[in-house]
């Protein structure tokens, strides 16, 4: 696969590649496409818990249960 860059495009990409530790341009490239994923899941996810029955207070408890299914969900 390539990808054509605008000659700006090109240049934040290696800025991104040599400032955030990245070994390539590839691998910061699969990351945003991993993290472009990763925010679609989380859309569908809130729209499923939106059309769900109410499920409780959104307290302390509620946060921790969210925080460790996306713990479980970020190590895949």
């Amino acid at each position: 696969m390539n990808i054509s860059l605008t000659d700006e495009m090109k240049a934040e990409v290696d800025t991104a590649v040599s400032t955030r530790g990245y070994v390539s341009s590839s691998e910061y490239i699969r990351d945003l496409i991993r993290r472009d994923l990763e925010g679609q899941r989380f859309r569908e996810l809130i729209a499923e818990g939106m059309d769900s029955p109410e499920g409780g207070a959104m307290d302390g408890a509620f946060f921790d249960r969210m925080n460790a299914e996306i713990d479980r969900m970020e190590r895949g």
